[in-house]
């Protein structure tokens, strides 16, 4: 019977994929630049989901959603629509672009309990659009609790670009940081040969800089994962936070 018992016990583990079936907050629009031949007007998608599997999570509406350009922000929230992302509850928002420059979304959301991993999770995502030309500020952190600074332009770039950016956590560059890369696998076409090509891994240097040649286009995202200095109660007891500094990036196909 025991030898029966370890041999169950196994069986279940070696079943388990081996992939950490990464979190990732998202913020998708619909365009990742703004022309006269696209107009003026944006889509947004905002949900949580692991994008590569295609398995979605519930998204609260956001506990923050706003837009900065040109160092003003513009709160967001009211602009939310309910919708439906991977079969789970997430948001829409439309917004009009007005004038040249670089749009930066960014989402707080409220803190997700994940049971299977005895944690908090909230994750800072952000994605940039550039529109009619404009591309200062994209390089300027926003002070957010935690962020990836870009050190490479994040729009306008081909598959298989070296793009590199900076870790931050409350404002200081974080060493060795881990950052995850998944791919948006939104068709759910594109098939990984084994577990550990679902979610990719890097590792930032001493100054927080990390960097990563992304294979195809479409839109990857970047998730610098680090424990919060406080903690969330639930059930009496209180739990790690895990924050994520999340940015999204489009990646095109090159063109002849």
């Amino acid at each position: 019977m025991k030898r029966f018992a370890a041999l169950l016990v196994l069986t279940l583990i070696v079943s388990l994929p081996t992939s950490a079936m990464a979190h990732f907050g998202m913020v998708i629009p619909d365009t990742s630049v703004i022309t006269q031949k696209t107009g003026k007007n944006l889509a947004l998608d905002l949900s949580f989901s692991h994008p590569f599997e295609g398995i979605g999570m519930p998204l609260e509406k956001p506990a923050e959603f706003f837009v900065v350009m040109d160092g003003a922000r513009q709160d967001l929230l009211s602009s939310l629509v309910p919708m439906t992302v991977m079969e789970n509850p997430a948001w829409k928002a439309p917004y009009t672009v007005k004038r040249p420059g670089v749009y930066r979304f960014v989402m707080v959301p409220k803190p997700y309990w994940e049971p299977a991993e005895d944690i908090f999770i909230i994750h800072y995502t952000q994605a940039m659009v550039p529109a009619y030309g404009g591309e200062e500020g994209w390089d300027e952190p926003l002070g957010l609790k935690t962020e990836i600074v870009p050190l490479t332009r994040p729009f306008g770039l081909y598959a298989g670009n070296l793009f590199q950016g900076m870790v931050t956590l409350d404002g200081k560059a974080v060493p060795g940081a881990e950052v995850e890369v998944e791919f948006y696998n939104k068709k759910g076409d594109a098939k990984a040969a084994n577990d550990y090509l679902v979610t990719q891994v890097v590792k930032a240097d001493a100054n927080g800089i990390f960097s990563f040649a992304v294979p195809t286009e479409g839109w990857w995202g970047f998730s610098a994962l680090n424990e919060a200095d406080y903690q969330i109660e639930v059930n009496g007891e209180k739990k790690g936070v895990e924050l994520g500094a999340v940015l999204w990036v489009e990646f095109s196909r090159w063109q002849r």
